[in-house]
């Protein structure tokens, strides 16, 4: 395919695995792109320049990857620290979706799994700057990538199988002889975020607002569980309501119904532009069983076909205690607004809107911060539009995955510039929502290795920042279906050109 402008295909050249999948981009498919350090280097080269983009919010959103890019791979080179870029490379689990025929998924699978050996043994190489607990916390991803290996793929697959166990071997040893600090620093820290979303960022503002927002959300799940219980402390009923789950054998079957039940609630109120498309429920491709609940969607540059809300059940043979933790994200208090968050109106209504972005650089670069932030968005949009008004579990379910991501946000700034120990984060994961002991740590060491794991909240709060002034500035014009519009209409923006949808016009 080569209906890219030359700027927009380098930056699509360094991003493959996620616009491959995220896009739709299948012209990589069968490819790894080279995250050794000389070719990172001359990937660079290709970076910028060239003609500007007729489109004045194109052109800004395209120049915003192109710094992102260089303050990642040039000023912080990330790929030498950080493992998450090399499995994302090597990942298989893109090609077990229905986007073309089996045989056209299976050959280009084949042809990715041949390219193992080299890419493995250039993670070896370029990752040697890695922090022991980076290592640490991705050990266990990095050995789940041999997951994806055909059992029939012969001594394609041998081979592949051989530079994995190299790479899990390099990954062992920087869990127990790398740098103990993972911070990257306050300045670094700052820059990485702001970057990628045209954004000169404070930290500190941004922790002020962070605590501000914990205070209100406290506030709205005390007011929630009032509605049930006066006499328990909120985190103490919400410790309890999350152990009202399905077993095992029925997850997917409550999974299934809140998708029901969301898609339904979208269309009634109108709340997202399309309300096409097809999503199904179904279990997750072996490779991705780390998460418990993701959406996978139709992409923009695929034809189209049904978009898929995975779903990880705990495996049986787990120790009970660990099975009992798992099930808790599928309480009927908390999978409601999961659903919401993964499927309408969140991420499947905005992959359905992407489709129909106006312009190749609105459909192909995402910003996460932006895609997750809506999806963030969408959960508290559905308690104000009063879905399941009647039952405040909803509500409290909601305000629940609230507190935990918004302590992200708190954690990531902490930990990273050096105010705030793993030990610390888990102190506070414990005190402001409703984990506790290893749910709580596995939270706050998260930080170490996803940085920007903060998005989800700072990009909510951007989104409320704009819909005020939206309403300030269209007055009677004003419409939830006009904002939600005018925003889908830029794809997913970088959060510093979302002021970019106050010019809609309906």
């Amino acid at each position: 395919m080569d209906d890219l402008p030359p700027r927009l295909r380098a930056v699509c050249d360094l991003l493959m695995p996620g616009v491959r999948e995220g896009a739709g981009r299948h012209e990589y498919d069968g490819r790894l792109p080279d995250y050794s350090i000389a070719g990172v280097r001359d990937a660079l080269t290709r970076v910028g320049g060239g003609e500007r983009l007729e489109d004045p919010h194109d052109e800004a959103h395209l120049r915003v990857f192109e710094t992102s890019l260089r303050t990642v791979y040039g000023e912080l080179e990330l790929h030498r620290r950080n493992p998450l870029d090399h499995l994302d490379a090597l990942d298989l689990a893109c090609y077990d979706r229905d986007y073309a025929p089996a045989a056209e998924r299976e050959e280009a699978l084949m042809r990715h799994l041949a390219g193992w050996p080299e890419a493995a043994d250039t993670a070896v190489r370029t990752l040697d700057r890695v922090p022991a607990p980076v290592a640490r916390a991705l050990l266990g991803p990095v050995r789940g990538l041999s997951a994806g290996i055909p059992a029939g793929s012969g001594e394609t697959g041998d081979k592949a199988r051989a530079a994995h166990a190299r790479l899990v071997a390099h990954i062992e040893h920087l869990a127990e002889h790398g740098d103990p600090d993972a911070a990257l620093g306050k300045n670094a820290l700052a820059r990485l975020m702001g970057a990628g979303e045209g954004l000169d960022l404070d930290l500190g503002t941004l922790a002020a607002q962070a605590d501000r927002e914990r205070d209100r959300l406290i506030e709205r799940l005390t007011d929630a569980c009032a509605r049930l219980d006066t006499s328990t402390p909120p985190l103490e009923l919400c410790r309890a309501l999350v152990r009202d789950h399905p077993d095992i054998d029925g997850v997917m079957e409550a999974s299934r119904h809140w998708t029901e039940r969301v898609l339904e609630f979208t269309r009634e109120r109108d709340l997202v532009p399309y309300h096409d498309g097809e999503c199904l429920v179904g279990l997750s491709p072996e490779s991705r069983r780390w998460g418990m609940a993701m959406m996978s969607w139709a992409a923009p540059g695929e034809p189209d076909a049904p978009s898929w809300y995975h779903i990880t059940p705990p495996e049986p043979s787990w120790p009970e205690q660990d099975i009992e933790d798992w099930l808790e994200v599928f309480s009927a208090t908390t999978l409601p607004g999961v659903t919401a968050h993964e499927v309408a109106p969140g991420h499947f209504s905005h992959g359905r809107a992407l489709r129909h972005a106006p312009t190749a650089v609105r459909r192909t670069l995402y910003s996460w911060a932006f895609v997750e932030g809506w999806a963030h968005y969408a959960e508290e949009l559905c308690v104000d539009e009063g879905f399941m008004a009647d039952d405040p579990r909803f509500e409290i379910g909601v305000w629940l995955e609230a507190l935990v991501r918004v302590t992200r946000l708190a954690c990531a700034i902490g930990v990273h510039s050096g105010e705030m120990t793993v030990e610390d984060g888990t102190r506070r994961f414990t005190a402001d929502t409703h984990l506790a002991g290893s749910a709580a740590r596995a939270e706050a060491a998260r930080a170490v290795f996803d940085p920007t794991y903060g998005r989800y909240t700072h990009g909510k709060l951007e989104i409320l920042r704009l819909r005020e002034r939206a309403r300030e500035e269209w007055g009677d014009g004003y419409s939830l279906q006009r904002f939600h519009r005018a925003m889908f209409e830029l794809g997913a923006p970088p959060l510093g050109l979302l002021d970019t949808a106050l010019g809609h016009r309906p």
